[in-house]
């Protein structure tokens, strides 16, 4: 159960042949109310066009991608902790938690979990926390 730090720019790890994860949490921002993450692995038979950053998208084109992604994915998964959770281990460990039960949802198992952040939760596989607009960033 522990985290590796991998020099995934650098041409050491092979995204082609792998089963990668991308995860990322909402409501951290709001003074009440669960906080929430999801993780999903795409199909790179199925590409998803106009993926970007959620706060980029508009409510109708986000919703639309919602079910593209639901459809395409190989899996998919939302997870949250709740507002007691957060108050016993605090936002951030909440944040981790819910990332930990979404990626433990996935019917499929990855073999990586890219994090949309600065920290990754515990998972039992390889993980990287990255900002994904570091990863694909606009052209």
């Amino acid at each position: 159960m522990n985290n590796y730090e991998l020099p995934l720019f650098e041409g050491e790890f092979d995204f082609d042949s792998k089963l990668i994860c991308g995860v990322d949490e909402a409501g951290r921002g709001p003074l009440a109310g669960a906080v929430f993450a999801a993780a999903v692995i795409l199909d790179p038979a199925h590409p998803i066009v106009g993926l970007r950053d959620s706060k980029k998208l508009s409510e109708a084109k986000r919703d639309q991608l919602a079910i593209e992604i639901k459809k395409h994915a190989l899996a998919w998964c939302i997870a949250q902790a709740s507002e007691k959770e957060i108050d016993q281990i605090n936002i951030l460990q909440a944040t981790m938690l819910a990332m930990q039960r979404a990626v433990q949802g996935l019917s499929v198992k990855p073999e990586l979990a890219l994090i949309d952040g600065n920290r990754c939760p515990v998972l039992t596989m390889m993980s990287q926390a990255h900002w994904l607009e570091r990863i694909h960033p606009e052209k």
